[in-house]
């Protein structure tokens, strides 16, 4: 392999931006092409890159160097588990730019988007890309930021700052988890290169790495949108529907699941932060699938989705299944972003409308986009034969060995995801139009359906075995043999059934309702859980602000300001009293003083 193409795949972007963003901020429609251009030409390398072999050589340049203390190169790290990544991140995200030539097209703002954009691809290529946590956490600041600026493109708007300002911060926390653990399993190894800490993992202590896991999960956490850090990943709907895309298929959510498949030698050696690992993963997907059945926005409903299928592959990690995590990230990738690009279609195609409920008939009068977010659709829900079948299959055989009652929520979360994902495809495409923008909606221009139909196909055949062990490599591909070896036949029966039963369920309520028969509010409100952060922000801050002005009053003005002045004022009073006027006095305490300096030589 030509060891220029990795640093090819990682600099165009780079450069792609910087160009957009000095020079071409305000030139939208040759911004536009460049970045476009840069997002295939990084595809075309990195197909180059999965059909050569390994590099000859380390791509590594020295740059940090402390004694021995830290040796931290810039490194870049081909092999399998990064080979595919690279296929997803620069497959999808060609197809999300090419899309949004046409979603952006009257954009006030094109050029800052598109530029922010392939920062943001430069930002997920350098997570992939990297073979050292502190050069993995550079970049993973640098995807914060990108969706920061992707998320709030429309910043004048209210809700969009709001939304990237929450994910932001949210990242925040669950990133210096990631920090502390990084230091902790430095601090342990003396290494923070992937390489040389699989070669010393073996010698950390058992209660040392247990915590260096769980604090490296908790920046997981964040980028994942796990409980309890979830609440920033519905909002970021708020940016535009190709971002949404970007983020929700191929790029950040995604960098949680690849960095703990990346240290997965490092889990497995602690039982307690597998466990740990594996039950937040199945909690968020069961919660993240009942919430997503009481929602009426399309882009949220998939948000939810999202957030549950991530849960199913950060369980995969605790179930000591990561290549079923890969798997499964692998073909979620693809009709999650059919599913994404299909509803931004519709939105475009009946002028911003979002709400399900005034849609209804679109199959007829979005011909294209009703085929292809079916196939999207009936991928997600595990229909057998399609690509989500296979991949969330592997998931739940790995929890049918480990732990049974992992299991049935997998089973339970399958169940959920037909009916919520039947409800939104029922109400949207199928019946008639309940609006007056549903009765006169259209497919896209080519450049919008071209991306559809593109993705359609792996959606359909990413899951099948000639497929998936080409994709996945030789190692990954024998592992994940291994799983549907030992699965049970009640796995697939199960998993069968639950699709089956949601999905009928849920045609049968929604197949002639014209508003939703089924109101939860507590669902519909989340659970409350924003309502819950938000007091408790509001809580801490009048907290705050109390121990604040108590400081204020009686440290900084009690005890230093009053306190020092009348120090310096009961000094001075009293010295007074020494400055009587009388010349007796003055000579008697003069003498005194002669006495006591006399006293005290004598004793020394």
């Amino acid at each position: 392999m030509d060891p220029k193409l990795p640093w090819f795949v990682l600099l165009c972007p780079l450069l792609s931006a910087a160009l957009i963003q000095l020079v071409l901020r305000r030139k939208h429609s040759l911004a536009a092409g460049i970045s476009v251009l840069s997002a295939f030409a990084g595809l075309l390398a990195a197909v180059g890159i999965w059909f050569s072999g390994m590099p000859p050589a380390p791509l590594q340049i020295p740059w940090i160097q402390v004694g021995d203390a830290l040796q931290v190169p810039i490194g870049l790290l081909i092999d399998p588990l990064s080979k595919i990544m690279l296929l997803v991140v620069t497959g999808v995200g060609a197809l999300v730019h090419l899309y949004s030539l046409v979603y952006m097209a009257g954009d006030e703002s094109k050029g800052r988007f598109f530029g922010n954009l392939s920062l943001f691809m430069f930002s997920m290529l350098g997570i992939v890309l990297a073979d050292n946590f502190a050069m993995m956490f550079i970049f993973w600041e640098l995807v914060g930021v990108s969706s920061y600026l992707l998320i709030g493109h429309w910043f004048t708007k209210d809700s969009a700052a709001a939304a990237a300002n929450k994910a932001f911060l949210t990242n925040r926390i669950g990133d210096f988890g990631f920090m502390l653990g990084i230091l902790l399993i430095w601090s342990a190894t003396g290494t923070v290169v992937f390489g040389e800490i699989a070669t010393k993992s073996a010698a950390i202590p058992a209660s040392l790495l247990t915590a260096g896991v769980l604090l490296v999960f908790c920046g997981a956490v964040g980028k994942s949108a796990q409980l309890p850090l979830h609440v920033w990943l519905p909002d970021a709907m708020e940016g535009p529907t190709p971002v949404s895309a970007l983020i929700h298929a191929a790029t950040m959510v995604a960098a949680g699941v690849y960095m703990l498949a990346r240290i997965s030698f490092l889990v497995t050696l602690s039982p307690a932060a597998q466990t740990v690992i594996a039950w937040v993963g199945i909690l968020t997907a069961v919660f993240a699938a009942l919430l997503a059945t009481q929602q009426d926005d399309i882009k949220r409903i998939l948000a939810y989705s999202t957030l549950s299928q991530l849960g199913y592959m950060v369980s995969a990690i605790g179930l000591a299944a990561p290549g079923a995590a890969m798997f499964h990230l692998f073909t979620h990738a693809f009709f999650k972003a059919l599913l994404f690009l299909g509803a931004g279609a519709v939105i475009h195609g009946l002028h911003h409308e979002q709400d399900i409920w005034r849609m209804g008939g679109l199959s007829k009068r979005m011909p294209l986009t009703f085929l292809t977010f079916a196939l999207g659709y009936l991928a997600l829900i595990g229909c057998p034969g399609l690509s989500g079948f296979f991949s969330k299959d592997l998931i739940l055989a790995a929890a049918w060995q480990y732990n049974k009652a992992l299991f049935g929520l997998g089973i339970l979360t399958a169940g959920l995801t037909a009916f919520y994902m039947t409800r939104l495809f029922v109400v949207a495409f199928l019946g008639t139009p309940r609006s007056e923008s549903a009765a006169h909606g259209h497919d896209g221009p080519l450049a919008m359906t071209l991306p559809l139909l593109v993705l359609a196909v792996p959606s359909v055949a990413a899951g099948w075995p000639a497929v998936q062990n080409a994709a996945m490599g030789a190692s990954y591909a024998a592992a994940l043999h291994h799983l549907h070896e030992s699965a049970s036949n009640i796995v697939i029966i199960l998993a069968t059934g639950a699709f089956l039963g949601g999905a009928g369920l849920s045609a049968l309520i929604y197949s002639r309702a014209t508003r939703d028969p089924i109101s939860i509010p507590p669902l519909r409100s989340k659970l409350y859980v924003d309502e819950i952060y938000a007091a408790l922000i509001a809580a801490t801050q009048e907290l705050g602000a109390q121990m604040a002005s108590w400081f204020d009053r009686w440290i900084l003005d009690g005890l230093i300001v009053r306190g020092l002045s009348g120090l310096t004022w009961g000094f001075g009073y009293t010295l007074r009293f020494l400055q009587v006027g009388n010349l007796q006095a003055y000579s008697f305490l003069f003498g005194l003083g002669v006495v006591a300096l006399i006293y005290l030589a004598v004793l020394r």
